[in-house]
Order: C-alpha cells, then structure tokens, then sequence
C-alpha cells in the first residue's frame, strides 16, 4: 500500500522522514511533538496519533510501496511506536477496570469469557445492517471492516511462536481455517476481499486507509499491540476468544442485511462462512487457546481477561461511532463515499 496522507504534525514528520530513505534521518523533532501531544489528547480518537502507530505497525507487516524496509526496526521508531503505546495500553486499562480473579481451570475460564460475549450491551452495527442500511451504509460498514479483514488473522498469528501446548495447537488450528487450511481462495481475507468487489469497492489492503478514522484504526491497532508484545500474549489469546465469540450470530445478521440489499454469493459469502466457522472457534478459542493457556500459566489470567475487555469496550466505540453517524444522515467516515 501507499503511505497515507498524514492527519497532523506527528504523521506529517514520520511520513516525510519515512520517505528521505535517510536511515540516518535524526527524530527528535517527531518526539518533541509527541512530548506536546500526548498529555492532551484521547488517545482513542486522536486521528494524528492512531494513524502514526498504524503506520509504525504496518512495516511490520506488508510495509509501504518505496519505503525501506530497514525502518522496521529503526531505534528511535520501536522508542517513538512503544511511547505511544504505553499510552493506548494505559487507556484501555482504565477502561477495563478492576479484573477479577478467576479460578485457573480452562472451564472456568471459558465460561468467564461467555460469560462477557453475552453481556456487551453496546450499540449493534449488525442489527442496524440486517434492518435499515442503505447501500452507501452497507459500503461504509464494508470500509470500517477492511483495514482488518483484509489481512484477517495475521495480528493473532504473532502469538503462535509465544505459546506451547493445548493453546499453542488450539490456535494453529483456528489460524489455518482462517488462511484458507491451505487454500488461497478459501482465506478468509479473500472472501472479504470479494465481498468488497461485490459492491464495487477497491479491495487493496489500505485503499480506503485515509478515510477511517482513528476510532476504528485504535482498534486494529490494538490486536497489534497485544499480538506484536510477548508480555502481552494472554491478551491477544482473550482477544482473539471474544472476537469469535461475539462474531456468528452479527455474521448472520450482515448476510441478512446484505441480502435484503439485493446481494447473494460470492457478496454473502465471507458472512455465511463466519457463522459457520465461528461457531466451532468460539470453543476451542475459549476452552483451548484461553483456558488452556491460563491452565498452563495462571500468571497470564489477568491478561486474557484484559485482552477480551478491550475488544468489547473498542467493539463499542467504534459501534456508537458508526451508528451515531448513520442515525444522523451523515457519513461515519472521514471523507464519504461521495465525496471520495
């Protein structure tokens, strides 16, 4: 993908050091302006910052087209990328409250996380889609989703070189169902990507990157930070449990809604797949991954717990962010479709 257009004076640095190719380029002008930006902000909706680590975590990943790919581990980007993060991590902390002690048995465990999968509460995107989105909306819904689905799994393959045993083989093998189990047209990425094309949307990883905003970046964001940080791989195991928890009945939901738009196979087919699918990961996911990781290593408890709060509190933000625009006639993007 191209380097997005920056969205403040943070981005604006980054960006054009990222592009001098200057490996020796000095960063104490970026750091100064985060020194000024990080105590006045919300760092959940503060677009310069989210999109700067979103650019900090994507040269891990596929990188940017004419960018070196030696900034991936650039000193003085991995100081920049892990200040920032200390200060989303922090935030998604407080958010998460007090967690409870849980009993270290893996059923315990699993039926902690149900438990939370079935008491979010928040504003539904999906019932909003099967009921009342128009296509512009169904097209929006489509774009929020794609900085993720569009590299669907890979966040939470980091972790499978920081586990062992029953979570370890138990993560494998929802990871293989999402890359397909080997076949590229079955990846899950790939049926997203022709759903996009279905409705006559650009499916590049990154093409719509300048018009999503950090609320939604702030989430994605978030399963690259619990994915990429040893310390954290309880977190992104409870992640991973709660997005397939919470993910087969809204699947239905979106199938239903882009149906009753006019819309069958191969739109329909990345939802229908995910009822299905998601309905077998939730318990290996909950039983497996979390419990047994948590059986294994009781230390890492908390951080499942706090991994699967974060994604129902982002799930929520990111859920009212949508919603509040729609209900209101307006785009939930930064730039809408028409104008685009």
């Amino acid at each position: 993908m191209q380097l997005p257009v920056s969205r403040g004076p943070i981005g604006s640095a980054l960006i054009e050091a990222l592009e001098t190719s200057d490996l020796g380029f000095s960063f104490d002008q970026v750091h100064g302006l985060l020194d000024s930006a990080l105590p006045a902000c919300d760092v959940l909706y503060d677009e310069d910052l989210q999109l700067v680590l979103f650019i900090l975590y994507e040269l891990h990943y596929a990188g940017f087209e004419g960018i070196d790919d030696r900034w991936e581990w650039h000193p003085r980007l991995i100081e920049l990328r892990a200040r920032i993060e200390d200060v989303l991590e922090a935030r998604l902390r407080e958010a998460a409250g007090n967690i409870p002690e849980i009993e270290p048995r893996a059923e315990v465990v699993a039926e902690a996380l149900f438990s939370m999968s079935q008491d979010t509460g928040g504003p539904s995107v999906a019932s909003f889609v099967a009921r009342h989105a128009d296509l512009d909306q169904a097209k929006e819904f489509l774009i929020h989703k794609s900085v993720y689905q569009l590299k669907e799994a890979d966040p939470h393959t980091w972790a499978i070189p920081r586990l062992a045993g029953r979570a370890k083989a138990a993560l494998v093998e929802i990871q293989a169902d999402e890359y397909g189990g080997g076949r590229s047209g079955h990846m899950h990425s790939e049926l997203f990507a022709r759903t996009m094309e279905g409705l006559e949307l650009d499916s590049s990883f990154g093409a719509y990157i300048n018009q999503i905003p950090a609320i939604t970046l702030a989430s994605v964001n978030t399963m690259s930070l619990f994915g990429l940080h040893r310390r954290l791989r309880g977190a992104i195991c409870g992640h991973l449990a709660i997005y397939e928890m919470t993910s087969s009945i809204p699947n239905s939901r979106y199938a239903r809604g882009f149906r009753r738009l006019g819309f069958e196979s191969p739109v329909t087919d990345y939802f229908d797949e995910h009822v299905e699918a998601d309905a077998v990961h939730e318990q290996i996911a909950g039983r497996d991954l979390a419990g047994g990781l948590v059986e294994e290593d009781p230390s890492t408890a908390e951080q499942v717990f706090f991994g699967a709060a974060a994604v129902c509190y982002l799930d929520d933000l990111v859920g009212r962010w949508q919603l509040d625009a729609w209900e209101q006639r307006q785009s939930s993007l930064r730039k809408s479709l028409v104008q685009a």
